[in-house]
């Protein structure tokens, strides 16, 4: 069954960003998902078909208006799809979060091999990413339990460790990332994810992390949402193969 007509703009837009995840090494099989708050008690999500391929596949049609219970938000929204297992991971951001309206989960191993080895998110870089950067000044949390969440407990579990951060690291399985826009909580996740490699990087070099001076980080400029979100944004669906 085809996606229901309402909301056809909104649902590409969540079906190319799982693209994007799938294709930058953030969300490999079938694991991952994103959602959009789209009204009072609604929200877009990505959810799992009949025909599962996995994020690198997703279609507009995967992607289905829900309730924050769970439930079909209109007619023939849940016939031939169910919801992720961990819809409350989203379900609990937005309830808490009247400021995030799209929130990412995703699976980047060199995320969750940093934080089992004890690397925390840093800024130690500077204009190599200047929006990552100034995330990680700010601070990346970890929620310290390495379970799926799929219930309200958890959820709200995981919120309390997220506080009013942007991201929020998941021991042994992943993050979570919210914003305003899709783009922008892809984005942040690709963000977490460099400067979590760089950081393996540096240390199994045997070097030492350091972080960016505060002179340097006073130096860094704002180039603007449509430098920072816009025309990055048009980047990565470009590496994806979306945009002819």
């Amino acid at each position: 069954m085809s996606a229901p007509a309402t909301y056809r703009a909104e649902r590409q837009l969540i079906a190319e960003a799982c693209r994007v995840l799938a294709e930058r090494g953030l969300a490999d099989g079938i694991l991952g998902h994103i959602s959009l708050r789209v009204g009072d008690g609604q929200v877009l999500v990505r959810c799992r078909g009949q025909q599962e391929r996995g994020l690198g596949w997703t279609t507009p049609d995967d992607v289905r208006l829900v309730t924050l219970d769970g439930e079909p938000a209109a007619e023939g929204e849940l016939e031939e799809h169910s919801v992720p297992n961990e819809l409350p991971l989203h379900t609990a951001v937005l309830r808490a979060r009247p400021d995030v309206v799209s929130v990412v989960h995703a699976h980047p191993p060199r995320v969750v091999v940093a934080d089992l080895a004890g690397i925390a998110i840093r800024p130690i870089v500077g204009a190599f990413d200047i929006p990552g950067t100034r995330l990680a000044a700010g601070g990346v949390p970890v929620y310290p339990r390495g379970v799926l969440i799929r219930n309200e407990r958890l959820g709200v579990e995981m919120v309390a460790a997220m506080g009013e951060r942007p991201v929020v690291v998941l021991r042994g399985h992943g993050l979570t990332s919210a914003a305003m826009t899709v783009e922008q909580a892809v984005l942040q996740a690709l963000s977490v994810d460099t400067i979590a490699g760089l950081a393996i990087q540096v240390t199994a070099s045997g070097g030492t992390l350091v972080d960016l001076p505060e002179e340097d980080m006073a130096e860094l400029p704002d180039l603007g949402t449509g430098f920072n979100t816009e025309t990055a944004w048009r980047h990565e669906l470009a590496r994806a193969g979306i945009v002819g």
